[in-house]
């Protein structure tokens, strides 16, 4: 993979971790709606607790399009599991999708900052989140989430001896992995956990 030489080529360090996770890579989660609505049930809970609540969301619904979730209406998705405020962003999210305020064919004329911005004005979605769907739907290459607390624990680790440093600083060591920052942060992220990490 371009990518993997790449940055093999570019740092030893991460070589080291490419070898390690020899013949995995990353994948998408297919429906952007569908991903996006599990990154909102699964907001502030245990991932068990969201695999419960998603279990019997999608139950309830029987079909997962943006359409069929506003013609619910809040009162179809009560007693899921849900929040209040968990149901008024998925209906947002739906709207979004609905009225061509979200518009996955438009997506590829996009650079990640304005998709993220794009994203951001669906309620209950926060940078984190856009990134992750960035990273792990669309598959975009150079995304490098600069808030995320498995990233910073993996670089300070693995590169500066376990000691914290600036977001500032965070960035700019990041520069080196440009193209592949995507790439790169998924194996930190398996460097602290051998599962792939999927979202």
């Amino acid at each position: 993979m371009k990518a993997s030489r790449a940055l093999s080529d570019a740092d030893p360090l991460m070589a080291e971790l490419i070898e390690r996770h020899a013949g995995a890579s990353l994948s998408s989660r297919g429906d952007p709606f569908a991903t996006l609505a599990r990154s909102i049930v699964g907001q502030q809970i245990s991932v068990k607790a969201a695999d419960a609540v998603w279990g019997r969301f999608v139950a309830q619904i029987v079909v997962l399009t943006p359409d069929h979730l506003l013609r619910l209406g809040p009162a179809g998705l009560g007693g899921c599991g849900l929040s209040q405020r968990k149901i008024e962003y998925l209906g947002d999210l739906a709207a979004h999708f609905v009225d061509g305020r979200l518009d996955p064919a438009a997506w590829a004329g996009l650079d990640d900052e304005s998709l993220i911005v794009e994203l951001c004005k669906v309620r209950g979605i926060g940078r984190w989140t856009a990134e992750m769907f960035l990273i792990f739907n669309l598959m975009r290459p150079d995304v490098f989430p600069l808030d995320d607390v498995g990233l910073q624990r993996a670089v300070f680790d693995r590169y500066f001896a376990g000691q914290k440093q600036s977001r500032q600083a965070l960035a700019e060591f990041g520069e080196r992995w440009r193209p592949w920052r995507s790439v790169a942060t998924w194996h930190l992220w398996r460097s602290l956990d051998p599962v792939p990490v999927a979202y």
